[in-house]
């Protein structure tokens, strides 16, 4: 088990770098199509059925694409699908979303002051909320609020702001924001495979079988890929939000995240007229420094918790076995010394105002629980704490947290 615990960070690891590296292909080619589209122009000489072209130049080269709204006279032999960048993504943040808050769940998933779920129960919430927001946006879009495409992305912001509050009634804060993104992200991905995907297939296949496509499938790819060009960039920020407690551990974190989906819309907006106009309406900036702003003092209060009340809550299962493990009573000492400082519910280390990534070490149920980050980070390796904020952390003391996670897990 104390291998495993060090093999199984580093799949997290491994699955977290292949999820950043498919999201920055999904997120890149997302935005070069939307870009090219908006930049398109007319021209006397294009081709027949052409709808614009543009004439670009990068890497000492020029280029020249041309659109066509349903499809060309002649379909060419090679033609290049752009999929696997999304469903990838996809399929990485799924399995990343597993290992995290279903495997780790009573760690990271679950907050025992918010609702008393099973951990099974927590999981089919999870996966199951993922899902039934799938259903209920594509309903709306294949409803005839899809003769109303404002309406359509008001109803879809009235959905998030929905979801983000109930995610916070249920899991942790960290879970919450990161549940909300996979949320909107599935939403993303489903447009691709469900629909934009499908609708290509189509046209193509009347292209071969000598059909004029119908445009209608054209008309609804391009609505779908809409939502998802305003949906990215909050989507990028939720993902993140787990890093920095002030998203996600304040009173007002479903706020926080509700408010995000709208700076998404003002900086996309601001950069679709540019690419479509040659020039952004510069208010844009100035309504997402406000909201900013609002955003920042919606996070002032952190939930910090009460000590007191850490300290008499009972142990769950989980903590129970690292509680019991041989040597636990020095392994708390040695983190209360080393850690507390800043990873208090009121900490007093210089310029800490708020526990790093909202995690407690004070009591023993505080140490139990993050057993397993403790051992990493103060064990395994000499993560934590910093050099420079302390030196009272021997090589004798990270040997007795290695023996007790040891003894806990063998």
């Amino acid at each position: 088990m104390y291998d495993f615990a060090v093999m199984w960070d580093w799949v997290g690891f491994a699955v977290r770098w292949l999820h950043v590296i498919t999201a920055m292909a999904w997120i890149g080619a997302s935005f070069y199509f939307i870009a090219l589209d908006l930049m398109l122009k007319p021209a006397p000489d294009m081709p027949k059925g052409a709808y614009g072209e543009e004439w670009e130049v990068h890497g000492g080269g020029f280029y020249h694409t041309t659109k066509y709204l349903v499809a060309p006279a002649r379909l060419p032999e090679h033609l290049t699908w752009h999929k696997w960048q999304s469903y990838t993504t996809w399929l990485s943040g799924a399995a990343l979303l597993m290992i995290i808050y279903w495997v780790g769940g009573e760690i990271y998933l679950l907050d025992p002051n918010k609702a008393d779920l099973a951990l099974w129960q927590g999981i089919a919430l999870s996966a199951g909320s993922l899902a039934i927001g799938w259903v209920l946006y594509d309903a709306a879009c294949k409803s005839k609020l899809s003769e109303h495409p404002t309406l359509l992305m008001l109803l879809l912001f009235v959905m998030l702001v929905v979801m983000s509050w109930g995610y916070n009634q249920i899991f942790t804060g960290r879970a919450a924001l990161l549940h909300l993104g996979a949320f909107t992200a599935t939403i993303m991905t489903g447009n691709v495979f469900f629909q934009i995907m499908p609708n290509q297939r189509i046209v193509v296949k009347d292209l071969k079988e000598g059909r004029t496509p119908d445009a209608k499938y054209g008309k609804i790819a391009k609505v779908r890929s809409t939502h998802n060009n305003y949906l990215t960039l909050p989507v990028v920020f939720l993902m993140l939000s787990n890093h920095y407690p002030l998203a996600f551990a304040t009173e007002h974190a479903w706020i926080i995240a509700s408010l995000i989906f709208l700076t998404g819309v003002t900086i996309r907006h601001y950069f679709n007229t540019m690419h479509k106009t040659g020039k952004g309406p510069h208010w844009t900036w100035l309504v997402t420094a406000l909201l900013m702003l609002l955003i920042a003092w919606l996070s002032a209060k952190p939930m910090q918790g009460s000590i007191d009340a850490a300290q008499t809550r009972p142990l769950t299962q989980h903590e129970q076995v690292f509680a019991d493990a041989a040597g636990f009573d020095d392994v708390h000492k040695i983190v209360r010394g080393n850690c507390s400082m800043c990873h208090a519910r009121e900490p007093f280390y210089d310029g800490i105002r708020w526990a790093p990534k909202h995690v407690f070490l004070e009591t023993q149920a505080d140490v139990a629980r993050h057993a397993q980050a403790i051992f990493l980070q103060s064990g395994a390796s000499h993560a934590m704490p910093p050099p420079n904020a302390i030196r009272t952390m021997t090589d004798a003391n990270r040997a007795a947290i290695v023996a007790w996670y040891r003894d806990a897990t063998r």
